[in-house]
């Protein structure tokens, strides 16, 4: 029996649940989702823990979060291949056992390279899951429901890093860091539960797996994969006294960079034909064809795209704000205000329930405007609530700071649901997998890079002013602020980007 004709095909389970089933699918791909985010951003409150338990140093122990994040940024290219190759069904629910498999592992785990195995398998699993949601919400959402549908799915990712922080603060106190890698198992364990009732074999749209589909660009991926593990090195070196290590890093993930893209327009360059002998060795000539060549990791067509090319940079520069402030936030209040970090978790809390709140808002209401207006208000909300945080000041009290914080979650509500749509919609069907794993890859990759980026900026600004005062030790405001303004000048750029995607010509119906 085919895939198209299984019991667990497209077609099968839309006549068995009717018009709810794309919305149980969404739900379904939502706690996958919920469970890889959380296993990205949880992990940080058991640093110090983990530190003192390995007897290793901060920087070593920091290799479970920047491990994690460069398999997560790297794996979202492959995404379209595996979706292609093997299917919805059986790539989510493999995703899901590394998932179920890495928090038990690193959970019990004694020695250190189990425990940062372990994280490099969440966020392998992490960086195939994401790009599917958006996939799933272009091709089986009419467009007049996509906006509520990514609203709903943002609102629940929302909510995972936002709750996740504060309750793992709770288990570390109580049971320890191992108590942390298993928070991820309930979440995988209904996540796959779900899977198997409503995720289809065969891709919303009709869109089958195919075996003999082209095989991997493992070229393509080996070269990304070694530019962005030189670039975070790179820039983590440049925090260190060893800058011409960090300079040749850099210079070599730039190279790396180039060389990828040169090789990924070769890939797409069509591929003369030859003439076979006969019928019979044309068959068998094709079949070995589909066996030999390789399709691009990332399919540069999607660039050629004005809307999504913009939507790209928006995304980027996006990642870079949002994880840039993500680290500079906590820091801000516990080392330039002096605030407790138990203080500042509740603090963050209720700020992070008004995004999901916000995100839900927007989605409804998404059809009234486009969506590159959503974004550019979002970002401008964001930018101004960067750009007011030098007026925060200890001896005034803290109202204005809370203030501040709820302005840019609000604006991080309208960028979010609103982003993925504004870059993809339009795009030919047969682009959307690529489109959405590229965007992911490079809002990933800008937030691996906003995070050593505003630490830079920040000890570079911290070391002018305590040269200046003569105390080497003082966290002076000013070194917050001035990165505060770093991040609102970033973020301000992307308004740029964001008004040339708003200007994009409508796509035709045949798109």
């Amino acid at each position: 029996m085919s895939l198209a004709q299984g019991p667990h095909s497209l077609q099968a389970l839309q006549a068995r649940y009717g018009e709810r089933h794309r919305w149980l699918l969404l739900l379904s791909v939502m706690l996958g989702s919920m469970a890889a985010v959380m296993s990205s951003t949880i992990l940080n409150v058991a640093i110090p823990d983990m530190s003192a338990h390995f007897t290793l140093g901060q920087s070593r122990v920091q290799w479970v979060t920047s491990g994690f994040m460069v398999a997560m940024t790297v794996s979202m290219l492959t995404t379209p291949w595996l979706l292609s190759r093997y299917g919805y069904r059986r790539v989510y629910e493999v995703c899901m056992w590394l998932l179920l498999g890495g928090g038990v592992a690193g959970g019990l785990a004694n020695d250190f390279p189990l425990v940062l195995a372990a994280r490099v398998a969440e966020g392998l699993a992490a960086g195939v899951v994401q790009p599917i949601p958006a996939i799933i919400i272009l091709r089986a959402f009419a467009p007049d429901e996509q906006g509520r549908a990514s609203g709903l799915f943002s609102m629940g990712v929302v909510l995972a890093p936002a709750v996740g922080p504060s309750i793992g603060g709770v288990l570390v106190d109580l049971f320890g860091w191992r108590s942390i890698f298993f928070m991820v198992v309930p979440l995988a364990m209904v996540a796959l539960w779900l899977s198997r009732r409503y995720v289809p074999t065969s891709a919303p749209g009709g869109v089958q797996a195919d075996a003999d589909s082209p095989g991997l660009d493992w070229i393509g991926l080996a070269l990304a994969s070694a530019s962005t593990l030189m670039l975070l090195n790179g820039l983590v070196q440049l925090r260190s006294d060893d800058a011409t290590l960090a300079f040749v890093l850099l210079a070599m993930a730039c190279l790396g960079m180039v060389v990828f893209v040169a090789w990924q327009r070769y890939l797409l360059k069509p591929r003369r034909s030859v003439r076979p002998a006969s019928s019979g060795r044309k068959a068998k000539s094709l079949r070995q064809a589909r066996h030999v060549r390789r399709g691009p990791l990332m399919n540069l067509q999607v660039f050629g795209h004005r809307h999504f090319a913009m939507g790209a940079l928006v995304s980027f520069t996006y990642g870079i704000a949002l994880f840039g402030s993500t680290y500079l936030l906590p820091v801000y209040m516990q080392m330039g205000l002096g605030l407790s970090p138990s203080y500042i978790g509740a603090a963050l809390l209720p700020a992070g329930i008004l995004l999901a709140v916000t995100i839900a808002a927007v989605g409804r209401l998404s059809h009234r405007m486009p969506p590159a207006h959503w974004v550019s208000w979002g970002l401008a909300l964001l930018a101004l609530s960067f750009a007011l945080m030098p007026l925060v000041h200890p001896a005034a009290g803290l109202a204005l700071l809370w203030i501040l914080v709820i302005l840019g979650r609000i604006g991080l509500g309208f960028i979010l649901p609103s982003l993925n749509l504004g870059a993809m919609r339009g795009l030919p069907k047969d682009l959307i997998p690529q489109a959405s794993s590229v965007i992911g890859f490079v809002r990933m990759l800008g937030g691996a890079a906003g995070v050593s980026i505003c630490a830079i900026v920040l000890e570079w600004r911290l070391a002018v002013y305590a040269h200046a005062s003569g105390i080497p030790s003082r966290a002076d405001l000013r070194a917050f602020n001035e990165t505060f303004v770093f991040l609102a000048t970033m973020t301000a750029l992307a308004l740029l980007a964001a008004w040339k995607m708003g200007e994009a010509p409508t796509p035709s119906k045949k798109d």
